[in-house]
């Protein structure tokens, strides 16, 4: 995002849990603060250091310890990139859980860490549910084995919960344990232009009720995120090329049999068309084409980084209220900013842009904090699923009561006492007194 940039002299890459134990173990004796590091991927400066703190990077503890073929459970090391976990499992005949557009540098602890959501949450759930168990290395360098492979355990407190979504703010994640769906055969994947937002939602309504248990994504991108894909990207064509529409939706279905999963889809569609929801639609025909569909929606991200400076925000709204937001911030910037916006309609997680040709105080004064303010009246969330990092940690009262907040604090005090693992993010550096926060 280019809106971050530390001051680190020293990056550390452990091979081992043992060696990030000593090394947590050394810098907590020193009171020297640490940053843990995966792929680098996140969008809320997570995983920079604020200042000159120690960087802890797990990019080589990448084995992938064992994977049970009857349960599906694969155990393997923080340091895997997704792209090779997804790779390894669809050998095996399964799929990862987790599919996100950074899985080609993004690293399973850091998706862990940060409890990434991505494009299929809608199907698999939040790593809340799939993640069976975790090895993770506390402050003072103790390693805490939670490593279990077994769906019921209930034994005691979940504490592995409280490290999933943490930041690395509790503890470093060495290894991970993650229950994986079988790989289904049947995958169809369509693309449908609508001429409103209503007509989105309805649509959604409708593929829950109509496609049911093999609906496994459903995506929604509009009119200005079409445009900026098409202008930046390169090979990229208008599924639509006579017209553009004001909003796209991707489907995808996954099932086990081809004949059964097709008729359902067409059925739907025929019935969208008839009903007036969809303006314009295609089916693709092949491997390609569905990869071609994909790639218009994961490839949004990377046209905004070409058209200039961008304000993100990743949110959680009611579906039905959702889009009024993007309407508002048009309205209230006018023509001195684009207002792009796209995300995962089928779990109320709305991604939206703000494209400038460069970073503008007065235009990011204009947006915050309108928009934590806007979210948090509609009782929506204002990290869906990028987490809080350095960006959002002072805006965490927004989602959260006080007595929420403070109880968090007590479980990092707790935890981490001198303070030393990733400050400054996830929680308002205000809660802590200067002892406790460290920058040597």
């Amino acid at each position: 995002m280019r809106k971050y940039k530390g001051t680190s002299k020293l990056m550390l890459q452990p091979r081992s849990a043992e060696e990030v134990s000593q090394i947590l173990k050394y810098c907590n004796s020193r009171c020297l603060a640490v940053v843990p590091q995966g792929g680098n991927t996140g969008l809320v400066g997570g995983s920079v250091p604020a200042f000159d703190e120690v960087i802890v990077n797990t990019s080589h503890m990448n084995k992938i310890i064992s994977f049970d073929k009857v349960s599906g459970i694969l155990v393997c090391e923080a340091g895997c990139i997704l792209e090779t976990l997804i790779a390894f499992l669809d050998n095996q005949g399964f799929v990862m859980p987790l599919d996100l557009g950074a899985k080609g540098s993004c690293q399973i602890g850091g998706n862990v860490s940060t409890n990434a959501g991505g494009l299929r949450l809608l199907r698999y759930g939040s790593l809340h549910g799939s993640v069976l168990g975790l090895e993770v290395v506390l402050a003072n360098g103790t390693v805490l084995d939670m490593l279990g492979t077994l769906r019921k355990d209930n034994t005691g407190y979940d504490l592995k919960h409280l490290f999933i979504g943490s930041e690395g703010s509790l503890g470093i994640v060495t290894k991970v344990s993650i229950l994986t769906p079988p790989k289904l055969s049947s995958v169809n994947v369509c693309f449908l232009a609508c001429s409103d937002y209503a007509s989105c939602l309805k649509l959604l309504l409708d593929a829950k009720r109509k496609l049911g248990e093999i609906l496994s994504a459903f995506e929604f991108l509009d009119h200005d995120a079409m445009d900026l894909v098409l202008k930046h990207l390169e090979g990229v064509r208008n599924p639509f090329p006579s017209s553009m529409h004001n909003f796209y939706v991707l489907i995808e279905t996954t099932g086990s049999s081809e004949s059964y999963d097709r008729e359902k889809l067409d059925a739907f569609l025929l019935h969208s068309m008839e009903n007036g929801l969809i303006s314009d639609g295609v089916v693709a025909q092949d491997i390609t084409q569905a990869s071609s569909c994909w790639h218009i929606r994961e490839g949004i991200p990377e046209a905004l980084m070409k058209e200039g400076g961008v304000y993100k925000y990743d949110l959680s709204i009611p579906v039905e209220t959702m889009y009024d937001l993007v309407e508002e911030m048009r309205v209230r910037l006018d023509a001195s900013a684009k207002v792009v916006a796209y995300g995962h309609l089928g779990d109320g997680n709305l991604h939206l842009n703000i494209s400038t040709p460069q970073y503008d105080d007065n235009i990011l004064s204009q947006i915050e904090p309108f928009v934590y303010e806007w979210t948090s009246k509609h009782k929506g969330s204002i990290s869906a699923e990028h987490g809080l990092g350095l960006m959002k940690a002072n805006k965490i009262h927004y989602s959260k009561s006080p007595e929420t907040v403070q109880l968090m604090a007590s479980i990092k005090k707790l935890l981490d006492p001198n303070g030393i693992l990733n400050p400054y993010k996830v929680l308002p550096p205000s809660l802590f007194s200067k002892a406790e926060i460290y920058t040597e």
